[in-house]
């Protein structure tokens, strides 16, 4: 069995300023590097991991940096698969931006964003590749909301219609014998 612990970086002032970030390279500010301080906190004092994967873009280089320090682990990849999904020319804008300069049906207009199945293909294929190379391993892959959450989505149809993934949660992924459970969802419990 494989154990992948799929982590959210921690909070950046983009997220603070409700802008979109997707691959822009934003890294932590003070608040962010205080959330993977706490959840270092709590992963040292759980079950034991092996190694820490992470997208090479900073918020979540850092946080698992600051989490790799903690729990004395190598960071074995920086990959840009796990970078989140491309949002185009609407990167570095809020949601009233989007909507004074394209207008309320901006999501409908061609802005250069990633195609969603094209997020979720890349996000399954990932965690598969992971499950082939750290076969019986307790994985941690640090990663971005939407690459996360379009990627249970795919995983769990059922389960997961919509997702919303919070600044350093957790989602336990376990597989065995190719078949995935979830087994836990977003857990910020070191953030109370």
């Amino acid at each position: 069995m494989t154990t992948i612990g799929l982590i959210r970086h921690g909070v950046t002032e983009w997220n603070r300023l409700g802008k979109s970030q997707g691959i822009s390279d934003i890294p932590l500010n003070k608040a962010g590097e205080q959330q993977a301080i706490e959840l270092a906190n709590r992963l040292s004092l759980e079950e034991k991991w092996d190694i820490i994967v992470t997208s090479d873009l900073s918020r979540a280089k850092e946080t698992a940096q600051i989490i790799a320090s903690k729990l004395d682990l190598p960071i074995s990849l920086f990959d840009v698969r796990l970078r989140e999904m491309n949002c185009g020319i609407i990167e570095g804008t809020t949601e009233e931006e989007r909507v004074q300069k394209w207008g309320s049906n901006w999501r409908e207009l061609d802005l250069g964003i990633a195609i969603y199945e094209d997020v979720c293909k890349r996000g399954v294929e990932f965690l598969e590749e992971i499950v082939g190379t750290y076969k019986d391993k307790r994985v941690l892959l640090v990663s971005h909301g939407a690459l996360i959450g379009l990627t249970l989505q795919t995983l769990f149809p059922q389960r997961f219609r919509r997702t919303h993934i919070e600044n350093t949660s957790v989602t336990i992924l376990k597989n065995i014998e190719k078949k995935w459970d979830c087994t836990l969802y977003n857990c910020t419990k070191h953030l109370d």
